[in-house]
């Protein structure tokens, strides 16, 4: 991860800026006054960022046809972006968007950095894959060693979720594994031509080449320790937490509700869904995909800092954190207590 550790603020911060000279998002929010609606009532308007196609947010689908935003008070605006979560963690920062999920891994070194974005609840667990042909012999991420990997990207969480892994074993992931970067759409085809010998990647793409490929299922992010682990978590602009807490909770409990619906009904969420996967993916394999995901884990308060301090301990382990970070001063920074009340519900 030599590029990590030679990244300075000042470079973070211009790239970040170029990504998000792209989004297309509106350059400043309505202050914070209520719009009346059909009814009477006053609701307040919120931009919440959302990368549509990405099957585990799915419950955002749900909560935006369901009502749970209506329910807390909240006129939500879907804004889709397609770019890579740093460019939406800019937008949160800057104030093109009130908020956003996104993956922890992704966000945690952009917060050390100084952006000003809280975690408020952490959605749900699973949806990273590392994958392989049965013939590849590939039994665990220790096999990777001397092999080539396909990924997004360099900085991608789904391969320092995995090069974590590799480091909890001895095992240098810079050094010892070669991480080739490919688009998603091409990974089967690099598989198929022999370029790399495994996948690590996330869902939709992931459960779907599996299936499709038939491929073996090495590792992912439910195993272990990690099935009680949150991997995605809602952030929202510091300064909406801090000014508005009441809009913030409204915004954090609407999530937790669509999240606990999605896992209470995984095959009705897939037909509300199913219009904003490419591909005309069928509405039963997104229910399974649905299923596999912990939608019901969604981590607040206490639990959510303890959650965040592993992951900010992991990243040490392949130099993305710094090594003098505190994780639990960490956590307690940047993750509020909305609603403490639900910290351990609806949890396995």
């Amino acid at each position: 991860m030599a590029g990590h550790r030679s990244f300075s603020r000042r470079s973070f911060i211009q790239t970040l800026g170029a990504m998000g000279a792209g989004l297309g998002l509106a350059s400043a929010l309505p202050v914070w006054a209520e719009t009346p609606t059909a009814g009477g009532g006053k609701l307040t308007p919120v931009k919440l960022a959302w990368g549509q196609t990405a099957v585990c947010q799915a419950p955002i689908s749900v909560a935006l046809q369901q009502g749970f935003f209506k329910k807390y008070g909240l006129d939500v605006e879907p804004v889709n972006f397609s770019g890579p979560t740093d460019a939406l963690l800019q937008a949160i920062a800057t104030g093109q968007a009130d908020g956003g999920i996104g993956m922890a891994l992704r966000w945690l070194k952009p917060l050390e950095q100084g952006f000003d974005v809280d975690l408020t609840v952490g959605t749900h667990g699973g949806c990273m894959r590392l994958l392989a042909p049965a013939s590849a012999g590939i039994h665990s991420v220790r096999d990777l060693v001397g092999k080539s990997v396909a990924v997004s990207d360099q900085a991608s969480p789904i391969r320092n979720f995995f090069a974590i892994q590799l480091a909890k074993q001895g095992i240098d992931a810079d050094k010892q594994v070669n991480w080739v970067q490919y688009p998603e759409d091409l990974f089967g085809e690099a598989l198929r031509k022999g370029e790399v010998q495994a996948l690590a990647t996330d869902d939709p793409q992931g459960w779907l080449i599996k299936h499709r490929e038939g491929l073996v299922e090495v590792d992912n992010n439910l195993n272990g320790e990690y099935r009680n682990l949150t991997c995605c978590v809602l952030g929202l602009r510091g300064s909406l937490v801090r000014d508005n807490p009441a809009v913030a909770r409204s915004i954090t409990q609407a999530i937790v509700d669509a999240q606990q619906w999605t896992a209470d009904h995984p095959a009705e969420t897939a037909k509300i869904f199913a219009p904003y996967v490419p591909g005309q993916v069928p509405i039963d394999d997104i229910t399974a995909m649905l299923r596999e995901h912990t939608h019901h884990h969604h981590s607040t308060g206490d639990q959510l800092r303890k959650e965040v301090a592993v992951y900010v301990n992991e990243l040490k382990l392949i130099n993305v954190i710094r090594p003098d970070t505190d994780a639990q001063r960490f956590a307690e920074h940047y993750v509020p207590e909305l609603l403490p009340e639900v910290q351990h519900a609806h949890m396995s």
